[in-house]
């Protein structure tokens, strides 16, 4: 038999999450991975009365370590068309993008209703899509678990091998403003275990039924895969093998093939509004009503701090059995050229002058939002966090003397989960 290579550039990503397959492109560049936990153990004496000294060792693996994945997806809201036809997003003509199921596990979402297009968590809905935007908020995020879903990479464009991650939970989403590039997300997270599926994947034209088989020979049982061979190998994942009753899960890849919903990081817009003008209270105005900053680059870094919890017991390579989520920490950077404008007050100057006269306030508050891709156009990403705590700017000497400012994002109280809102707006 001919060696087969696999090529990272004839990979696919699906994401199966409640019944539903998401098929979404990530750039080059993507990774999974799982390490062993391993235990050495060694000898350390002194000679014996025949001049020997043992010096040997013995290795043991414990636990595998949590799956580890990243990759990165450019940010692409849409308007959905209006039908039920396979691949759609919605049924109505609602703004979506085709990354939002990452969003929404991220931020705590564990049940998924296609006839409303509802993340929720029994209540609060974590994406609520409308005409005009979709507004995605972290208001289920105070749990101590999040959900979880089945991320399939599909490798190779002949003898496919599949690989899975099972237990996927989305632990960090991070954007960069790279000036000229397009806006991209950077995701990362965990798994309970990544698994070569290949054996339990059946290939075709059509759709399995209840005697066919997968590639290692075994009957079709719920939980095996199918990839679609007259339509690129499309994933779908098996939910019923009775006589009669075959199913599989519904597709989702609407607007993943067209080319106006990307957004250009150039035209990105930050407004800078502090909570109060009086943040020491003795009546006099410290601060601008607001300040008008032209970014040069950024970061903006949401992160879940999940761990995974893997059992100890001897005898046996244990594996993780789930997560649990640590602090929520929501910030980033910004930098902008040092300016001095004598017709205003409210330049970046100003702003490191008004941020270095307030050494009498520990915490500030600002209330930052960033238009990626505009101030008003479409498609574009709004990302508003109303309670920012901003560090004194630093300079940075370069050709052209830049600031560059840190920021964390903050809840309206340590108890809410109100530290930031995503509004997509669709092309």
């Amino acid at each position: 038999m001919a060696e087969q290579l696999y090529f990272s550039r004839d990979s696919k990503m699906f994401i199966e999450f409640d019944g539903h397959v998401w098929e979404v492109p990530v750039l080059d560049g993507f990774s999974f991975s799982q390490a062993t936990n391993s235990t050495e153990i060694t000898l350390n004496e002194m000679e014996s009365s025949a001049g020997v000294s043992r010096r040997g060792r013995r290795a043991f693996n414990d636990s595998l370590a949590p799956g580890e994945w990243s990759f990165s997806t450019y940010v692409r809201p849409f308007q959905a068309a209006s039908g039920t036809a396979n691949g759609t997003a919605d049924g109505s003509a609602k703004v979506h993008a085709v990354e939002e199921v990452l969003w929404a596990l991220f931020a705590g979402a564990k049940n998924y209703d296609r006839s409303t297009y509802d993340f929720d968590t029994g209540g609060t809905n974590v994406i609520t899509p409308a005409t005009s935007s979709s507004v995605i908020n972290f208001g289920s995020s105070n749990s101590s678990t999040l959900g979880t879903a089945n991320v399939y990479f599909v490798l190779g464009d002949a003898n496919q091998k599949v690989m899975k991650l099972d237990g996927v939970t989305v632990n960090e989403a991070s954007i960069d403003f790279d000036i000229d590039g397009i806006a991209t997300i950077n995701w990362s997270g965990n798994a309970n275990n990544v698994l070569d599926f290949t054996g339990s994947t059946h290939v075709d034209n059509t759709a399995p039924i209840h005697s066919d088989t997968t590639t290692d020979g075994t009957t079709m049982a719920v939980g095996d895969v199918w990839l679609d061979a007259n339509d690129g190998n499309r994933l779908y994942v098996t939910t019923n093998v009775t006589n009669g009753s075959e199913a599989n899960t519904v597709y989702i890849d609407e607007a993943i093939r067209d080319t106006g919903n990307f957004i250009r990081n150039r035209l990105t817009v930050l407004t800078v509004t502090p909570t109060t003008r009086d943040p020491d209270s003795d009546s006099v105005n410290e601060l601008e009503a607001n300040y008008s900053l032209t970014l040069t680059g950024g970061n903006i870094t949401m992160s879940n701090n999940n761990t995974y919890i893997t059992p100890e017991e001897i005898g046996t390579v244990n594996v993780p059995i789930g997560h649990v989520t640590g602090t929520r920490n929501f910030g980033g950077s910004f930098t902008c050229y040092l300016t001095e404008d004598t017709s205003t007050t409210n330049a970046s100057g100003d702003f490191f002058e008004d941020l270095r006269g307030i050494t009498n306030v520990v915490t500030n508050s600002f209330a930052l939002v960033f238009k990626i891709g505009g101030a008003s156009g479409t498609p574009r990403l709004e990302i508003s966090m109303p309670t920012c705590h901003i560090e004194i700017p630093t300079h940075s000497i370069e050709d052209v003397i830049s600031l560059e400012t840190n920021f964390m994002a903050l809840p309206s109280t340590i108890a809410e989960d109100d530290e930031a809102t995503l509004t997509y707006f669709g092309a």
